[in-house]
């Protein structure tokens, strides 16, 4: 039941994330700027929940690692120049672990 719940929830994540990119994503990455810092956001708001192991594999191994994405931010980073790429990489990282932080605190 588990893989089959993670399958759906990545699912329905990947094809948000497809459109949220597809949409803000232009000479800049600012579409997966928003997915990894909102999905960080829902998993440390549905860590924080703690919920149960199907709902948790459903929406946050599902959903949030399908939504988010580390590849797209790999490759995207390297594609903006040293100097730019670096302040990106440390913004997207900085704030996604920020926006994890207050979905957690935002729960408990």
């Amino acid at each position: 039941m588990t893989p089959l719940l993670v399958m759906i929830g990545a699912a329905v994540g990947a094809g948000l994330r497809f459109e949220v990119a597809s949409r803000l994503d232009g000479r800049f990455p600012t579409g997966t700027f928003v997915v990894n810092v909102a999905g960080s956001f829902l998993l440390g708001l549905l860590s924080g929940l703690a919920l149960g192991a199907h709902p948790l594999a459903l929406l946050g191994t599902g959903f949030c690692g399908g939504f988010t994405t580390y590849s797209a931010f790999a490759v995207q980073t390297h594609g903006l120049g040293r100097r730019l790429a670096t302040l990106y990489a440390a913004g997207t990282i900085a704030a996604a672990l920020a926006a994890c932080a207050i979905g957690f605190a935002l729960a408990g």
